[in-house]
């Protein structure tokens, strides 16, 4: 089993402390609950592009003492997503630097391979699938809950709010990525060769005057940062006047008493046959 150092994709959204935090919000509780049933003792799991290895401690425990793989093609990630491990003592979850579409193992090796939010950032999509269904045992299943993008918004929205969205999308897609990902997925693992495809949709919402307060940190220190702004602006989907307006009515957004953030996510849990 060899790591791989050379990922050819690259995640949009960055490792500032913002995007870290909202990170380490997510739980195998809360963003995996779709795979959780079909999770045993005695298994071996596969989590791609595991990030800080929130969601998959909660993977390992519920396969312990069996074995949970993490990759991530980011070494600073999987450093943290090994210290995270430790701290829970979850002796099971073992991390890698390696690309999701180039995993080091051998066939069938897995019984489940879970994605979180990932296959949106890779262009390669039907090449990541085809190694994950490679590593799978037959009867193995694999369970992915990924954004939808034009379903996510900001509310109120003031007119203006849309566009920071909008602008999300265009950056995902000039790297390669889908943004709307969340509604292929059953047609993406249809074409990989997986079957009985069980699809669900859900949202994450933001509300709490913490929450509103957090997402409001992340609009102005990562959409609304001064690398995203030229981003934006150099392939033509926003403009400097844009930008500052966007600015002020997130602030404006931020105290208004029915600011609400709702993030769309579909999934998709379907077997190897």
């Amino acid at each position: 089993m060899t790591e791989q150092t050379s990922p050819n994709y690259d995640y949009t959204l960055g490792f500032s402390q913002e995007i870290l935090d909202a990170l380490m919000r997510r739980t195998a509780d809360t963003n995996a609950a779709h795979l959780l049933p079909y999770l045993k003792p005695g298994m071996r799991i596969l989590d791609v592009g595991c990030g800080p290895g929130n969601i998959s401690v909660g993977l390992a425990q519920a396969v312990a003492p069996g074995e949970l793989h993490g990759i991530d093609n980011e070494e600073s990630q999987v450093n943290v997503a090994r210290a995270i491990a430790a701290r829970y003592q979850q002796e099971n979850a073992i991390f890698h630097v390696s690309d999701a579409t180039s995993l080091p193992f051998e066939d069938g090796y897995f019984d489940a391979v879970h994605f979180h939010d990932v296959l949106v950032h890779i262009p390669a999509t039907q090449l990541a699938l085809a190694e994950s269904k490679r590593v799978l045992k037959p009867g193995g299943v694999i369970g992915c809950r990924e954004m939808i993008c034009e379903s996510c918004f900001t509310y109120p929205d003031f007119g203006i709010l849309r566009r920071t969205w909008d602008m999300f999308e265009d950056v995902i897609a000039t790297g390669g990525g889908h943004p709307q990902m969340g509604k292929d997925l059953k047609t993406q693992l249809h074409q990989a060769g997986f079957v009985d495809s069980r699809i669900a949709a859900t949202f994450e919402i933001y509300a709490t005057p913490e929450e509103v307060e957090f997402i409001h940190l992340v609009a102005q220190e990562w959409f609304l940062s001064t690398e995203m702004q030229e981003q934006a602006i150099g392939f033509g989907a926003s403009t400097q006047d844009l930008n500052e307006n966007i600015k002020r009515e997130y602030s404006r957004w931020r105290d208004h008493p029915g600011a609400v953030c709702g993030l769309a996510f579909g999934i998709a849990v379907a077997v190897k046959p």
